[in-house]
Parts: structure tokens; C-alpha cells; sequence
């Protein structure tokens, strides 16, 4: 069977970025989705289609075709007594690298990192850590199958039943 609209495919890769490897999914815990659900980057599924168990793949996509350039407006500082319960900062909570849970204005939930550290206010980056990277993925195709009815409903981890509505990224922890 060939990995097309409404397929449940699993999939062994390892994901490369400038040399260094970055991420490594082996075929006794491959990455499992619906094809053409909006669960991967598009760019991802068009390179993937049509493809067959065995079948190996190597793509790379440009940081456009990925999670996008850096943008400089997703780089805030924000004021450090944000970050206080009961008057003070947890420790360890401000270190450069931690990547904490925010909220933006409408309730939106994000994942901010700390870029910096200043006197009165923390940086913060919204972008996706993989933003302005180019993304090389080398694997296999370890099984396809038709999704049941249930799945097409629910998704496979339930992500439909979820706050992320769709089943799709849109901005979830996770992706």
C-alpha cells in the first residue's frame, strides 16, 4: 500500500540540522500519523508520498518549508516581576535555555525561551527552536495501513478530542 490521503503511516528517521543530528526515531518506536491531516509539515508529507513499506527517503527542506525564518517579532522582552508568585521567582526558573509555558493576550498558549537575562526584564523567543533551519531527513517507511473510522474521527492519540481542534499543529506543544 502506498502512503496517500488517509493513511496511517509509521515511519524510522533521523533529523539532521547544519551536520549536527537532532533528532533520531528508530522503527521499534517509529513517528505514527495520519497522512494528509495537517499532523506534519506539508513539505514533509509531499516528500513522503507515494511511498511503500521499506522504502527509504532523504529530503531536506529549507527553513521556509519547515517552521519558517526567525522573526524578529516573536522576540520580546518582558518585565521580570511577570515571572513572580507571592513575590518572588522560583529559583532556577530564569536560566538562559528554559523554555517555559506561556499565554499571550487572548489566552493563546505558547512555548517561550529565554534568549537572555537583563536586569528588569526577561527575553523571551516565541519562534520555533527549529526556525530559520534547514531540515535534513534520511529514513524509512516502516508501515502504512488505511486509518479505521475511529481514527479519522478521533486521530491516533486522540489530538481531534484535544484543545488543538483539528487535529493539526496549530501551535500545540508537541509539533
Amino acid at each position: 500500500m502506498e502512503i496517500g490521503k488517509n493513511t496511517v503511516v509509521s515511519l524510522s528517521y533521523t533529523l539532521k540540522v547544519e551536520g549536527d543530528v537532532i533528532e533520531t526515531v528508530n522503527a521499534d518506536n517509529p513517528l505514527k500519523f495520519i497522512f494528509g491531516t495537517g499532523y506534519l509539515l506539508p513539505k514533509f508529507e509531499e516528500n513522503v508520498q507515494g511511498k511503500t513499506v521499506g522504502d527509504p527517503f532523504e529530503f531536506k527542506l529549507s527553513a521556509k518549508e519547515g517552521y519558517g525564518e526567525v522573526n524578529q517579532d516573536a522576540i520580546v522582552e518582558l518585565p521580570k516581576d511577570m515571572f513572580m508568585v507571592d513575590g518572588s521567582i522560583e529559583e532556577g526558573l530564569l536560566t538562559v535555555g528554559n523554555v517555559l509555558p506561556m499565554q499571550d493576550s487572548e489566552g493563546n498558549r505558547l512555548q517561550g525561551t529565554i534568549d537572555e537575562i537583563k536586569d528588569q526584564v526577561v527575553v523571551m523567543n516565541f519562534n520555533h527552536p527549529l526556525a530559520g533551519s534547514e531540515l535534513h531527513f534520511k529514513g524509512e517507511v516502516v508501515e502504512v495501513r488505511e486509518a479505521t473510522s475511529e481514527e479519522m474521527m478521533q486521530g491516533l492519540f486522540g489530538e481531534k478530542a484535544s484543545s488543538c481542534g483539528d487535529g493539526g499543529c496549530s501551535g500545540c506543544s508537541g509539533c
